[in-house]
């Protein structure tokens, strides 16, 4: 299942956008974090494809939900301006931003190819 993180988490887990200008993913394997909010239906329907792949792929990508109404601070930081947007986070290298929920075929290409 996804964790839900808050921008304190992010900071310790992913990158601290605080202290540091240049990316520099703190996590141990590729990661995925979802920016959602409880009001959006595109968000809801995305959910259980989200929950599925992070069974499919445990201990291989980490899965994080942000929820953008109670981290306003943090999708500031990455500019949010639709959800839901996912950040493909690769061990190494700089993210990726999606906005929208794409379909389970398209995002397990994207781990596929550019995360693991």
């Amino acid at each position: 299942m996804a964790e839900n993180i808050t921008s304190e988490d992010f900071k310790s887990k992913i990158f601290d956008y605080e202290k540091n200008q240049d990316w520099k993913y703190e996590g141990e394997i590729p990661a995925i974090i979802d920016f959602y909010a409880d009001w959006c239906m595109p968000c809801k329907m995305l959910a259980p494809t989200i929950d599925k792949l992070s069974k499919e792929y445990e201990g291989k990508v980490n899965f994080y939900k942000v929820n953008t109404e109670n981290e306003p601070e943090l999708s500031g930081a990455f500019g949010i301006q639709s959800i839901p947007s996912l950040l493909f986070i690769p061990k190494e290298g700089k993210p990726q931003m999606s906005a929208g929920a794409l379909p389970e075929a398209q995002l397990k290409k994207v781990i596929e190819e550019t995360l693991l």
